[in-house]
């Protein structure tokens, strides 16, 4: 098979018209020995130095988080995803993933360091940096000697990340910019030793990045620590340049590149954001589960009580799938990137290029996981009932600190909308096939509908049926709605919220049953029998949401005739043949989860 094909066959965004194979994924069971003792490690490092301090962490113990990040930078977690040749591990983005996973699950304190500092603290540089530059920096990132921060946001610019008035300006012996603003948020800031800082240079229309080694005698004053709702020990700070003098060959790319870096490093961010709120979840559903189990009330455990159980087992089917979405992402990033190496790109353009290519499943992964977790500590808070709703008890800095995940690296909002208009834009350059499936749609609408009974004697065939007819759900909606209102969809806000949602879903959903079938391939129905409830359970619930979804869409720009014929259409492709039985599935999740005391879906 030549490159051109395997390329083509892996596109970004191609999920939605193309059907996958099952051995096509990459799965959490696809972890390789040495993945595994870095995950192990990863885990052992966490149970020694964050577990036993959390109480130190919600105290605001901002020393404690430098100290532990400097650890880290001793065990080589901070330069997983850095080349060799800058000091690094070099390993491949799905060893870079999985160590972010398993690092961020404790507090959020750390999950925020370490994601500010190995992705947008250390990456431009790796990624953007001339050889001087990278020599100079990126060693230094990599052990720890040095922490890294990213000065982006400013009090007028957050979403609009291009309208920032921070001011660089070339003095008159031409060796130095000054650079005079104000930049907010910023993470890693009491203890960082150098900044990636945007700013822009006369009237460009796009902002410039600049590497500035954080010296207060060289005009770089900060603010006081923030007050926080969570991540009460990630150091967050103002930070105010003044006359700040850097030198002319630490601008990072060239004049005006500063947009790209930023938009292509929010794009690894999306996804290690993801990551970071994998464990978290494993983590809150095993405290849960050994609440539930010991907490008795009618002289019974509470776990033994169906609306308990409910949401232990809701609770880890929505882990389980965010599990299969975020590898499977991952993994296709990675032979993205290996496919550009072979064709000759250096690391750096593979890397910027096989992450830019998957940046809608970056958006998909970054808005269904960060929810997931917010609602698993919130359950986990109910199941623990009056002592949840204590500092005492673990719940309430989990829902604290599973807050922010909804808002940095693009509100989930933004990119609700990105995932959908960069889908558009690929149908557009011809890189995603959206248009004849789309009319595909459209003529399958007036048809005579089929009234043959399918074989679903296969396991999960019926689901995989369902996930094929939700994408032509989203086909027909999406097809309708860019028909209608072409290069103006990006001003209909509340119709592309709609729409993501069913891209949200279907991805989600088929990531899960696709895992599920490949594990069954390589065990038995009987070995996968809670995967195969969760890839049920969930499913279920993501047809509902896309029948809601859709509807809404239909109505919004749809009537008479038109309206009707679409909303037969939904009907058609959300039903069921067979509807499963939903407290039976989440009964055999609830007694794997229970029986075991733990989250169990992971480890091998």
């Amino acid at each position: 098979m030549s490159t051109e094909n395997k390329i083509e066959m892996i596109r970004g965004g191609q999920f939605i018209v193309k059907e996958t194979n099952p051995s096509e994924v990459f799965t959490p069971e696809d972890f390789s020995d040495e993945q595994k003792m870095m995950r192990d490690s990863v885990e052992e490092f966490v149970d020694k130095e964050i577990v036993p301090h959390k109480e130190r962490f919600e105290k605001k113990d901002y020393a404690l988080t430098e100290e532990v990040m400097r650890k880290a930078g001793e065990m080589g977690f901070l330069g997983i995803a850095v080349p060799e040749e800058y000091d690094g591990l070099g390993m491949g983005f799905v060893s870079t993933m999985l160590v972010c996973d398993y690092i961020s699950g404790a507090t959020g304190s750390i999950a925020t360091a370490f994601g500010a500092h190995t992705g947008i603290g250390t990456m431009p540089i790796t990624l953007y940096g001339t050889e001087e530059q990278k020599k100079k920096y990126v060693p230094k990132l990599a052990t720890g000697e040095w922490f890294g921060a990213y000065c982006l946001t400013e009090p007028g610019a957050g979403s609009d990340a291009n309208s920032g008035k921070t001011k660089a300006e070339l003095t008159a012996d031409g060796k130095h910019y000054k650079i005079n603003g104000q930049k907010m948020w910023i993470s890693n800031a009491g203890f960082c030793n150098v900044f990636v800082v945007f700013a822009r240079l006369e009237d460009d229309k796009n902002i410039t990045g600049f590497i500035v080694e954080n010296d207060p005698s060289n005009g770089i004053s900060m603010g006081e620590e923030e007050h926080k709702l969570g991540i009460h020990s990630s150091s967050t700070r103002q930070v105010f340049f003044n006359d700040c003098l850097v030198p002319v060959e630490n601008m990072l790319a060239g004049r005006g590149e500063g947009f790209k870096i930023a938009m292509n490093a929010l794009n690894v961010g999306r996804i290690k954001l993801a990551a970071a709120c994998l464990d978290a979840q494993r983590r809150v559903i095993t405290l849960a589960t050994n609440y539930a189990n010991e907490r008795e009330q009618f002289k019974t455990p509470i776990a033994k009580f169906g609306a308990i159980r409910k949401k232990l087992a809701e609770m880890a089917t929505n882990a389980y799938v965010g599990e299969s979405a975020s590898y499977r992402a991952a993994k296709d990033i990675e032979n993205r990137i290996h496919l550009r190496q072979e064709e000759g790109a250096t690391f750096a353009e593979a890397e910027l290029k096989g992450v830019e290519e998957f940046a809608i499943e970056c958006s998909i992964l970054k808005v269904a996981v960060s929810e997931d977790m917010q609602n698993c500590s919130d359950e986990g808070i109910q199941i623990y009932g009056g002592m949840g709703f204590s500092a005492d008890a673990p719940m309430e800095a989990a829902w604290r600190d599973a807050r922010i995940s909804r808002i940095y690296e693009g509100t989930n909002e933004i990119n609700r909308m990105l995932a959908v208009g960069m889908l558009v834009k690929k149908a557009m350059k011809g890189h995603v096939n959206l248009l004849e499936p789309a009319m595909a749609v459209g003529n399958e609408l007036t048809s005579i509908p089929s009234f043959d009974t399918p074989d679903f004697s296969e396991p999960l065939s019926e689901e995989m049926d369902m996930i094929k007819k939700l994408k032509k759900v989203f086909l027909m909606v999406a097809g309708s709605a860019v028909q209608k209102f072409g290069t103006e969809l990006e001003q209909n806000q509340q119709l592309l919220l709609a729409a993501s949602d069913i891209l949200i879903e279907i991805y989600m959903a088929e990531s899960a049953i696709l895992r599920t079938q490949k594990n069954i391939a390589r065990t038995s129905v009987e070995e996968q029998k809670e995967q195969i409830a969760m890839s049920q359970l969930y499913l279920y619930s993501a047809v509902k949401i896309i029948q809601n979804r859709a509807e809404e869409g239909i109505s919004s720009f749809a009537e008479g005739d038109e309206q009707r014929m679409m909303l037969m259409g939904l009907k058609r492709f959300t039903k069921y043949i067979n509807l499963p039985n939903i407290i039976e599935l989440r009964n055999v999740v609830a007694d794997k989860v229970t029986g075991e005391n733990k989250y169990p879906f992971t480890k091998a």
